[in-house]
């Protein structure tokens, strides 16, 4: 887990990241969600999903699922006959949207725009880098990089400003902002303030990014949502009134609408 339970609000929008491994007969049957989103990221095998609209499919490694649950979806998450190996991140969503229809984007890693430089290659699975532009999949804003770069590599990863940003280091070595980690390891990004209304940029925001060694990253940033978060199983509401009302509709048959 990335996030323990008592710090949901200090990070959000992102509520936590489970990284899986399972294999048949292992796996998620049916289960319920409401009030957030899911970002997955397959990196090795398959997984397979299906949900209570009559949506299914497969994914493999390098696609990615941008899942809203929103008032409530009944989906599961089965892994191929191989097994699968993923990254899955809890987004939160805003008390206006929280009731939203749920919804489904696969993005395929062969529709992954991808951007280069000397010793990096980027797949944009969300937001821009430099010409390499995708749009979120998600209900709410989202940048996500999948970035390989080679040992002694500079760049600078752009980040919207006043969003808040974590990176998961997968392998590798790399200084980070000024400050050096290793893999496995998550770190946090300062990114300064937005401007204000009215207020123009004056740079695009980014850090610094440096390879020690080869490595692999995932760069996330979203805007920051500032409302109380009380989460219970798999459900993510702003009170604990919502979260019984959740359970209510969920023994009543009546989560998904």
């Amino acid at each position: 887990m990335l996030i323990a339970p008592e710090q949901f609000e200090a990070h959000s929008p992102f509520l936590l990241m489970a990284e899986d491994w399972f294999a048949p007969p292992a796996g998620f049957p049916t289960h319920p969600h409401r009030g957030m989103e899911t970002v997955t990221l397959v990196l090795e095998g398959e997984v397979q999903h299906t949900d209570h609209t009559g949506a299914n499919g497969t994914l493999k490694a390098g696609d990615a699922q941008f899942m809203t649950a929103g008032h409530g979806v009944m989906h599961s998450e089965m892994p191929g006959p191989g097994g699968v190996h993923l990254l899955q991140l809890w987004l939160n969503l805003p008390a206006r949207l929280k009731h939203v229809s749920a919804r489904y984007t696969d993005l395929r890693v062969n529709n992954v725009p991808v951007h280069t430089a000397p010793g990096l290659q980027a797949r944009v699975y969300a937001g821009r880098w430099g010409g390499a532009v995708q749009a979120h999949g998600s209900t709410w804003p989202l940048s996500l990089f999948d970035i390989e770069i080679t040992a002694g590599t500079h760049a600078e990863v752009p980040v919207p400003a006043g969003e808040r940003a974590f990176a998961v280091l997968l392998s590798g070595a790399v200084t980070l902002a000024g400050t050096e980690i290793q893999a496995p390891k998550v770190a946090w990004m300062d990114i300064g303030s937005a401007p204000s209304p009215g207020q123009h940029p004056s740079a695009n925001p980014s850090f610094t990014l440096h390879a020690i060694q080869a490595s692999r990253l995932l760069v996330y940033a979203s805007p920051v949502i500032d409302e109380p978060v009380v989460a219970h199983g798999p459900f993510v509401m702003n009170t604990r009134a919502e979260i019984e009302d959740a359970y209510a509709d969920l023994r009543r048959g009546r989560l998904t609408g």
